[in-house]
């Protein structure tokens, strides 16, 4: 597997958690900032289910449809098969992969086709989504450009 985010975009989101949750009410400020910040990270990082050679992303059932879990680093992802259980209990681990940015983006919508709503981020821990339609923001903001 690829090499861990750094640390400190990784903390940085959380910071920005904290601000979307502190944001008054249609206030979106704070969820362009941290959405922002996703596109900074030079992976994306998911649970892989499935055959080995052939992976997919684990995904959440949500009212609007599917998501896809999205993580900032290994190191959360990790956390995530723990806190979710879905260690396998054999080995004491689960298989985990990242896909660098920004083909991550076009990877995770590629799951539209199959009725995929949105992606969420570091579910469970901060859980903030975005519908796979509003993804081409953020590959605009890939590498700093965009609006």
């Amino acid at each position: 597997m690829t090499g861990d985010d750094k640390p400190e975009v990784v903390a940085e989101l959380d910071r920005l958690d904290a601000a979307v949750r502190a944001a008054p009410v249609g206030d979106t400020t704070a969820q362009i900032a941290l959405w922002r910040q996703v596109s900074a990270l030079e992976h994306w990082f998911f649970i892989a289910r499935g055959p080995a050679d052939r992976p997919s992303p684990y995904a959440v059932a949500a009212g609007q449809g599917p998501m896809i879990c999205l993580y900032s680093s290994a190191a959360r992802a990790d956390e995530a098969t723990r806190t979710l259980g879905l260690v396998d209990p054999e080995s004491g681990s689960a298989p985990l992969f990242g896909v660098p940015m920004p083909a991550a983006i076009d990877y995770v919508a590629s799951f539209g086709q199959a009725g995929v709503f949105g992606v969420t981020l570091d579910h469970p821990r901060l859980g903030h989504y975005i519908p796979l339609a509003n993804l081409g923001l953020l590959k605009g903001w890939v590498g700093g450009t965009g609006q």
